[in-house]
């Protein structure tokens, strides 16, 4: 047996390795991605006080911390028994929408998307965003960044800088928005739907129309068929701020509906001794290990995820541009870099969201705050990040002191499905001869359609 190890890893976030071992005849005989850093927030925010864990939790991250910041927010909610006010959870939408935009956008043209922008054999010093601008143009780099300050600064108008905002707290939000900054909003709103749009059409253009997309759809490398994970609205839509959680299997049937605070009678945590990230599964079918097999629990969370749990988008423009993709791929959709389309989708959708909510005068008035009420003992928040649902349940005492903390981010939810993926992926390499770290890129291709974030996994 030998080895073959990818270290580092780029374009993501955090410190990861690819482990690919073969067999004497040079088959795969296992493959996972190893995540070696350890953060134990999870520890140390115990004997925190509870109110001060939305500015502590959100730096586990400083390219998710806003989705962090929510998630924490709403538990306090529920632990204060506080519900927040309709305005407070509008403006709260705002600053998660926008958060959605700029880092979906992030992902597309820095990190992941380069993949299938400039090719998958493009030369790695140049399949970055410097590659993007050199074979796309000046101008749609400045477009890019303009659309992605809009995200960021939705986040900064509410929360006072664009990462690690402070404006949550329980039972509403610490400010809210004037007349002049919901027109200011609903300008930037437009403006990314058209964005959107016009993404979506390099998308159809430039990386459907490609060699390597077309050999994808015709080959297994890049399929998974695993369950999926999803918060919808009463529709089965995607909703990214509040909703139930809903579990479909491999032909898309629903097999859970549950409420984020009962997320432990479905969803277990398996450890396994090469990686510091959890391998979350279905209860229901327990952990059978990194086996692609519809007796295991593994599912997938984020922009695929969201859209095999769901049957619809909730938007005019999204839900157009999903029959498109259901049309073309199917629902539920197994291609791991259908991830990429789900992505930019996404963006419309909540794009088209912030538009319609930016018209609301809820934002401009009621109150920003309810009350607290007495401390209910254990509050559990739940947001979809752009990467995924992110579950915060924390135990606190009557005194207002954490007393345990458990968190489930996105690329935890993940880690059994990457893991496949990317075996799935070095088999298919293998096969094809290529044996060195150089020859492996298309593994790393795999594992960035997910979009992780290391720190994140192993908080």
């Amino acid at each position: 047996m030998s080895e073959i190890e990818i270290n580092p890893i780029t374009r993501l976030e955090g410190h990861g390795n690819i482990k690919i071992f073969t067999e004497d005849d040079g088959t795969l005989k296992q493959a996972y991605l190893q995540i070696p850093e350890l953060r134990a927030f999870e520890k140390f925010c115990v004997g925190r006080q509870a109110e001060y864990m939305p500015q502590l939790t959100s730096r586990i991250c400083g390219v998710c911390p806003v989705p962090h910041h929510l998630a924490s927010i709403k538990t306090l909610d529920m632990a204060y028994n506080a519900p927040p006010t309709e305005r407070a959870t509008a403006l709260r939408r705002i600053m998660h929408y926008g958060y959605m935009i700029e880092d979906h956008l992030l992902h597309f043209y820095y990190l992941g998307g380069p993949d299938l922008l400039l090719g998958p054999d493009t030369p790695v010093g140049k399949r970055n965003i410097i590659g993007i601008i050199e074979t796309y143009g000046k101008e749609i780099a400045s477009t890019i960044m303009e659309h992605r300050k809009y995200g960021q600064e939705m986040v900064r108008m509410l929360g006072g800088k664009a990462i690690h905002p402070a404006f949550g707290i329980p039972g509403g939000v610490s400010k809210g928005l004037t007349e002049e900054e919901r027109d200011e909003v609903r300008s930037m709103a437009e403006s990314c739907i058209e964005f959107a749009q016009t993404t979506l059409s390099i998308f159809h253009d430039k990386v459907m129309g490609s060699d390597f997309f077309a050999d994808a759809l015709k080959s297994s490398e890049y399929e998974l068929e695993t369950y999926n994970l999803g918060t919808v609205n009463k529709d089965n839509q995607p909703e990214y701020y509040d909703g139930d959680l809903r579990l479909t299997d491999t032909t898309g049937t629903q097999l859970a509906n549950f409420v984020p605070f009962d997320y432990l009678d479905y969803i277990g945590e398996a450890v396994e001794e090469y990686s510091y990230m959890k391998f979350p599964f279905y209860r229901k079918l327990g952990w059978k290990g990194l086996v692609e097999s519809p007796e295991n629990g593994v599912y997938r969370v984020g922009p695929l995820g969201r859209y095999n749990a769901s049957t619809s988008y909730s938007t005019p423009l999204a839900n157009e541009e999903g029959k498109l993709l259901e049309k073309t791929l199917g629902r539920p959709c197994n291609m791991t870099l259908a991830y990429h389309w789900t992505r930019l989708t996404e963006v419309l959708n909540v794009s088209e969201m912030l538009r319609d909510l930016a018209d609301s005068d809820i934002l401009v008035e009621g109150e920003l705050r309810n009350p607290v009420g007495e401390i209910q003992g254990r509050g559990v928040g739940s947001v979809e990040a752009a990467r995924g649902t992110l579950i915060h349940d924390y135990v606190v005492d009557d005194e207002g002191l954490i007393k345990d903390v458990n968190l489930i981010v996105p690329t935890t939810h993940n880690a059994a499905a990457i893991s496949l993926s990317i075996a799935k992926a070095a088999r298919a390499e293998l096969a094809s001869g290529n044996t060195n770290v150089d020859q492996m890129n298309r593994v790393e291709v795999a594992l960035r359609a997910y979009d992780p974030c290391f720190g994140c996994a192993t908080h």
